[in-house]
């Protein structure tokens, strides 16, 4: 096929291209990265910037066979909160609930977007050159904001406090919604405070689960332009820019809503509990959460057994809740995020070991945690072997 120019006349920061390609031939042995065809970009000043567009980095064949992702594009479709019930379902979507979202999938295109590097020049056209494999080319668009056209942060933890005590008293059925990112399941928080919670004799043992409407957290990955709303059984609580409470940390958008951002960073964070008497690492379940109570479990455990709710059959993993407290079973070691500042663990290993409720501080660069849990008693050797469902 013959170059096509498409006339643009414009300044832009991004150019967005909704293509999919039509021929593929990975699954016989093609490498990745394949030249589909080339944009070359014409600026008013008479420089030209050519862009190769490869097969699973730029473009992709839709449909498309799985685990072939496209690593630089986004399928038409926007990654939203799942569809099926939050509060019930089938013991097939166990796994799904878990995930609290879902990852959108092209149905006719996918979606690139190029930074402009001159973005103070004109565009003055777009040549589309094919190099081999068919691809079709379904519209283009600009983008002026400075942010990128598709969202590519990290999740970060909002809490949400309802100041009126008519709505906060309400039972938890909070909804947050972002049109231009994703959020997951609201969740209630502890009812009582981080000195209460570490001063309980019950350490080890779980919490009261928290019922009501607030306080509560949410997390949150979008573009700063995307817009919160925050709903309670349906009822718009209030709305607000995401990119200005990340500026602010927090934000009233009505009486009825406060928002706050809770993220002050995040270490990887290696953690080893060892047995006191022989100093080798014991097997024990244990839970990290902020001095607020956002858990934050270790890499590959559930932050949220059952998504906190009372069905006891529908998740998947091997780690436990009791109330409002999920703990992660781990062989004495674990490793995961952990955020910035002061934070509490919670562990315990059967009724032989004095529990560890304490508070931590986690330095920027900290990358290890080392606990020691001590036996009470050793009831094997006085001949009396117990036994824990």
């Amino acid at each position: 096929m013959d170059p096509v120019t498409i006339m643009v006349e414009k300044t832009a920061r991004h150019v967005v291209f909704a293509h999919r390609l039509l021929d593929s031939r990975i699954e016989e042995g093609d490498p990745i990265g394949r030249v589909c065809g080339e944009y070359v970009f014409r600026f008013s000043d008479g420089k030209e910037l050519t862009v190769p567009i490869r097969e699973r980095l730029e473009i992709a064949i839709i449909p498309t066979p799985w685990g072939q992702l496209p690593l630089l594009a986004i399928p038409d479709h926007k990654d939203d909160p799942i569809t099926w019930n939050r509060y019930g379902g089938t013991w097939g979507g166990s796994g799904h609930r878990q995930t609290e979202a879902s990852q959108g999938s092209a149905k006719a295109f996918y979606l690139w977007a190029w930074e402009n590097p001159h973005p103070e020049a004109t565009i003055v056209s777009v040549t589309v050159k094919p190099k081999g494999p068919r691809f079709y080319l379904g519209a283009i668009t600009l983008g002026h904001l400075e942010e990128m056209p598709f969202n590519r942060a990290a999740k970060r933890e909002v809490k949400i406090v309802l100041p009126q005590e008519g709505d906060a008293k309400q039972p938890f059925k909070l909804e947050v919604e972002v049109d231009r990112g994703v959020a997951t399941f609201p969740y209630p928080l502890p009812k009582e405070n981080d000195e209460a919670f570490v001063a309980d004799s019950f350490a080890g043992w779980g919490e009261s689960q928290n019922n009501t409407a607030s306080p509560a957290y949410v997390e949150i990955a979008a573009n700063p332009s995307a817009r919160i709303e925050v709903k309670q059984n349906g009822e718009s609580l209030g709305a607000a820019n995401w990119g200005e409470l990340q500026e602010k940390r927090k934000l009233s958008p009505t009486p009825r809503l406060d928002l706050i951002l809770m993220d002050q960073g995040r270490n990887w964070v290696k953690t080893t509990i060892l047995d006191d008497e022989t100093g080798k690492p014991v097997p024990c379940r244990i839970h990290f959460r902020s001095r607020e109570g956002i858990p934050y479990q270790p890499h590959g455990h559930h932050n949220h057994v059952n998504s906190n709710f009372d069905t006891w059959h529908i998740d998947v993993g091997g780690d436990l809740r009791l109330g409002q407290i999920t703990y992660a079973y781990i062989d004495g070691r674990c490793e995961g995020w952990l955020p910035r500042g002061e934070i509490i663990v919670d562990i315990a290993r059967g009724y032989e070991y004095e529990p560890i409720r304490t508070r931590v501080k986690i330095a920027p660069g900290q990358q290890t945690l080392t606990f020691r849990l001590k036996r009470l008693r050793h009831m094997a050797k006085e001949r009396y072997f117990c036994g824990d469902t």
